[in-house]
């Protein structure tokens, strides 16, 4: 292999790191569903031809986290049933267990072959999207009851998307018969498709520019040198070791613990979720790509961020997830909440140890929860229709700052869904949006306010699914602060208002008002020593009492 200097490595690490970016333009230029062209759910990535994480667009944590990890099984599904990947291949595969995540986030990738007549593999560019609807028991296709996966919709193994660089309609037709909204399912794959093809446009013009052995000198010096610094960084935090936990909320009965050892040594960082607790009958199952997810996010937000982000970040870190445990379940349990709701509690369990390791860098935590809101059903037309959306939180308070109202944290890194978009394609009208007062942890610096979102039905009749956290269990505060007030829900019908539970599915009626108060953000920091300007300016904003008290 060639060597190749510093400037040339990096203007190629530069132009990877654009064209995931771009990939992600494309996709969502191209995309028909709100989900994707409005909240841009979807994220894109480019691996070399082992199958390494070279580079990836900022998008959502959660489907980067676990794009290496399900690209390596489905590549690993395809060589045990004998596939040889050709040129103008391009596949798809949502089945959780392989491409790590939910069924609803469909994983579309094409191996990159060289122009010239060799047809040298390159690598790998990918997308994986959150399609609003898959099938299964509710609209939305992410039931808060399921006890199976077989219940959450539509699971497609690794199959050919593309065939010579021809569509194949079989596979098409195949994701459209199992929605409820069969053209925005189509549209929405043909934009990944898209993403893709601008991705491996991209690193053909680096390959015909440089060569093929001075691009693959320098994806070994990108990883090597994100390894590098990884590691000065974990040797910064010491040889420590530190227990954790938290809890996720069962629909009925006890509180589910998720625990965690976190060893920094030489170097290195270790996570064993030994004591977490066993698998569950309902959909909180966080496959192990979202584990992992989770576990490289805060190891990111707590490092140093400027780190090029690749498989050489986390070359020095290791995760145990006992099989069969609450995140690394075993098929075919339900993991529809798992990818959304546990992950966020997989951060908030990593959060605390990195609190412990080191409190001054550490923010109190945030809301903990997505709360995920799935609605659909069929117009007086006769149309079907169902809309997907996540709802934002308080961020926690920061040992130099107060935290965010109402902002999309931690795994998730999606926009709301606008309520223009919202009403011209749905039968909803928004009747409440704005930050649910007094709900930051008081401290030195305040916790981010929760959002207030409320729904109404205009035609037709729908169903809704709530899956949320954070209702039962606040976010805690830091270091003295208050912790943030926990989320409530409740349903409007005819005067009357009934109290929700955070994880649930209603029948919808015209007039009928379903409304969504997220949790605020811990406090961090004695309250006592809060500035009294700052005070004054919460009490002025309606977000605080002007004394800290709600």
């Amino acid at each position: 292999m060639p060597a190749i200097d510093t400037i040339t490595t990096e203007v190629i690490r530069s132009a990877l790191a654009y064209a995931s970016e771009e990939m992600g333009l494309a996709v969502r230029n191209a995309a028909y569903s709100p989900n994707i062209k409005e909240r841009l759910d979807h994220s894109c990535a480019l691996f070399d031809r082992r199958g390494r994480l070279v580079a990836q667009a900022e998008h959502i944590p959660v489907h980067l986290g676990s794009l290496p990890w399900g690209l390596r099984a489905t590549l690993e599904a395809l060589v045990q049933r004998s596939t040889v990947m050709q040129p103008g291949d391009m596949y798809v595969v949502n089945d959780p267990y392989v491409s790590g995540t939910h069924l609803n986030d469909v994983t579309v990738f094409r191996p990159i072959f060289s122009g010239d007549a060799n047809r040298v593999h390159l690598g790998y560019a990918a997308s994986k999207a959150h399609h609003t609807d898959v099938g299964g028991a509710v609209p939305g296709s992410m039931s808060a009851t399921a006890s199976e996966l077989f219940a959450e919709g539509l699971i497609l193994p690794p199959m050919r998307l593309m065939v010579d660089d021809r569509v194949n309609p079989d596979a098409i037709a195949l994701l459209r018969a199992n929605s409820r909204t069969p053209q925005a399912r189509s549209g929405d794959l043909k934009a990944q498709i898209a993403g893709n093809v601008t991705g491996e446009r991209r690193v053909l013009e680096l390959v015909a520019r440089y060569g093929e052995a001075t691009f693959e000198a320098a994806v070994e010096r990108i990883l090597a040198e994100s390894e590098r610094r990884m590691r000065a960084q974990l040797r910064s935090f010491g040889e420590r070791e530190v227990a954790v936990e938290d809890v996720l909320e069962s629909p009925e009965g006890p509180l589910v613990p998720i625990r965690a050892r976190v060893r920094t040594h030489d170097g290195t960082l270790s996570v064993d979720f030994s004591g977490t607790a066993a698998q569950l009958p309902f959909p909180m199952n966080a496959v192990y790509g979202v584990t992992l997810s989770a576990v490289h996010y805060v190891i990111r937000a707590a490092t140093d961020h400027t780190i090029p982000m690749n498989e050489g970040c986390f070359r020095p870190v290791e995760v145990h997830a006992p099989s069969g445990s609450l995140v690394n379940p075993k098929r075919p349990a339900p993991v529809g909440g798992g990818n959304v709701e546990t992950a966020q509690r997989l951060c908030d369990v990593m959060l605390r140890a990195f609190a412990a390791l080191a409190p001054d860098r550490m923010p109190a935590l945030s809301s903990g929860t997505m709360a995920n809101v799935m609605c659909g059903g069929v117009n007086s037309a006769g149309e079907a229709w169902a809309f997907y959306e996540t709802i934002g939180g308080g961020m926690g308070a920061r040992p130099d700052a107060d935290g965010i109202d109402g902002i999309q944290t931690n795994m998730t890194n999606t926009l709301n869904t606008p309520v223009e978009a919202l009403e011209r394609y749905f039968p909803v009208r928004v009747t409440r949006y704005e930050f649910a007062d007094e709900t930051g942890g008081d401290g030195r610096f305040r916790g981010g306010c929760g959002l207030v979102r409320g729904f109404a039905l205009t035609d037709g009749q729908a169903r809704v699914s709530l899956l949320a956290e954070r209702q039962r269990v606040a976010p805690s505060g830091a270091c003295g602060g208050g912790d943030g007030a926990p989320g409530k829900h409740t349903l409007l019908r005819e005067g009357s208002r009934t109290a929700l539970p955070a994880k649930t599915t209603l029948e919808l009626f015209p007039g009928d008002e379903f409304v969504v108060q997220t949790p605020g953000g811990g406090g961090y920091g004695d309250p006592a020593l809060r500035d009294a300007s700052a005070r004054r300016r919460d009490a002025a904003n309606g977000l605080a009492a002007s004394d800290g008290q709600p």
